[in-house]
């Protein structure tokens, strides 16, 4: 998927931002847009926090910049999926039984285009509410994980999951306050959100 390399062209957390004026009168349901790109305005535009990774040494490498920026180190962490542990184990963050986790890391089913949204199942976070969850999120995905609806990420989770199937479905869309009041958020929960995404396409 070039698309990424072309807009970032590395995984500079700079050209992040450098490039973050090519989005910023883009129309959000422009049909012209791919999925990718439509995921990354919306999400940006809903407060996300975006890093590219073209490898996991890069998914490991901006985990620890994200630690050393919030002063993260030592803190502990919610995390439910055993895949992620080592990368806990490797920054010494506690994760049994954590009394007061400063941030949940986790996967995620899949994410969603059209709202920018992280769509999750009881497999990432458990019977946890968005409400019940820490404050600040780090999420690992995939570029493949991107679909275009919410009803997408559904069909894929029953494709996914014959047996053993998930409960909990639900989307976390907000990743800050709103500068003013604005109904559409009414009842949901603002997080600080960072997404590290994983090239694998």
């Amino acid at each position: 998927m070039n698309f990424f390399k072309k807009i970032f062209g590395s995984s500079d957390a700079a050209s992040d931002e450098e490039n973050e004026s090519e989005y910023a009168g883009t129309p959000i349901q422009d049909s012209h847009l791919s999925i990718d790109e439509r995921f990354i305005f919306n999400f940006k535009k809903n407060g996300g926090k975006f890093l590219y990774c073209e490898n996991k040494q890069e998914v490991a490498e901006q985990f620890e910049n994200i630690l050393e920026e919030n002063d993260w180190f030592e803190n502990e962490v919610l995390c439910y999926e055993p895949a992620l542990f080592s990368l806990l184990e490797e920054n010494k963050l506690p994760y049994h039984s954590p009394a007061n986790p400063r941030f949940l890391l986790a996967t995620c089913e899949n994410l969603i285009a059209d709202e920018g949204s992280i769509l999750f199942s009881s497999k990432q976070i458990k019977q946890n509410k968005p409400n019940e969850l820490p404050p600040n999120i780090v999420i690992i995905a995939t570029t493949s994980q991107m679909l275009p609806m919410k009803s997408d990420g559904l069909s894929a989770i029953k494709r996914k999951y014959e047996r053993d199937y998930p409960t909990n479905i639900t989307t976390i869309k907000y990743f800050e306050k709103a500068k003013e009041e604005d109904f559409t958020q009414y009842g949901s929960v603002a997080k600080n959100l960072y997404l590290l995404l994983l090239e694998d396409l």
